[in-house]
């Protein structure tokens, strides 16, 4: 089957995935946050220049129904609720939000953060005994090292249950003034060296450490990559990613997911595919990457017993 024509609106996308023979879009890398985080990360990125040298307006800046009704007319129809801890005392309330807003919204993924503070271990355990099945960690806004000895045990409880965590630790897009101590490839390889069977999915590529994340793809069996951003015109400014790479993420294409930071992104959803299209990688590898690796991903949860 030859590759369709890529979208060029959110609703030519529903039309796109049927050409490539796709139920729908695995999107592993959605944002809901309750309201006031989330107007706090709104007014963040309403300070764009100030932050990363060049303006950043929300494309989908709605109501969370209007975003969730947005989501479903795209195809994305298990979504994910991905929200993170600036600071120590936040996790038990936002994992308590993420609990209740999967229970009253049955296409929301059970979710959660983690922060390094002690009992970390025994909420991770509640998590999942609650039916966790994405976890997000933010290696730079929470400022944390991903192999700090208070998350030990919930790296653990993670892998054993095969739960994905989307990790967000390349050292881009750069913000002016925030620490990047823990950000970077070296830190997580140290994370999996210690904890080699963790289902990672590397954000945004790892952007703009690309090549070295992709090493420890190759390294670690459960480790995957995310395109949250990569490829598009704005990001593409930013933390370009080397021609040459491209090449590379076809040889990794059972290890790369579909990610699209919905709803902070400054342009419509439709850009992200248009992306991904024009690496030219192929149907059947856009067919993985939107739907059969995350599909595959979620399905892998180990229920506790």
């Amino acid at each position: 089957m030859s590759t369709p024509r890529a979208p060029r609106t959110d609703a030519e996308i529903p039309a796109y995935l049927a050409a490539l023979g796709l139920p729908g879009l695995a999107d592993l890398h959605v944002h809901f946050h309750p309201d006031r985080l989330m107007e706090r990360i709104w007014s963040f990125f309403d300070e764009g220049e100030h932050h990363y040298g060049t303006a950043w307006p929300i494309h989908y800046r709605t109501s969370t129904q209007e975003r969730l009704d947005t989501l479903a007319a795209i195809g994305v129809h298990r979504v994910p609720a991905l929200t993170y801890a600036h600071k120590a005392g936040m996790v038990a309330s936002l994992n308590a939000w993420c609990a209740d807003f999967a229970e009253r919204h049955p296409q929301v993924l059970r979710c959660a953060t983690l922060y390094p503070e002690p009992g970390m271990t025994e909420q991770v355990r509640a998590a999942i005994d609650d039916g966790l099945q994405l976890v997000k960690v933010h290696v730079s806004v929470s400022d944390l090292a991903p192999d700090d000895d208070l998350l030990g045990g919930s790296w653990e409880l993670l892998a054993a249950a095969r739960i994905p965590v989307v990790i967000h630790a390349g050292s881009g897009p750069r913000v002016v003034g925030r620490s990047a101590a823990h950000t970077g490839p070296e830190a997580v390889g140290r994370l999996l060296a210690t904890h080699p069977d963790l289902t990672l999915v590397v954000a945004h590529l790892g952007l703009p450490e690309y090549a070295a994340f992709a090493d420890l793809v190759e390294r670690y069996p459960r480790v995957h990559l995310d395109t949250t951003m990569a490829g598009t015109d704005f990001m593409e400014r930013l933390a370009p990613m080397p021609p040459a790479h491209v090449g590379r993420l076809g040889e990794l294409r059972e290890r790369v997911v579909l990610g699209s930071d919905f709803p902070n992104i400054p342009y419509p959803y439709a850009h992200q595919l248009q992306a991904l299209d024009r690496w030219g990688l192929g149907a059947d590898w856009l067919r993985d990457v939107l739907w059969h690796n995350g599909q595959r991903l979620l399905a892998e949860r180990v229920a506790p017993g």
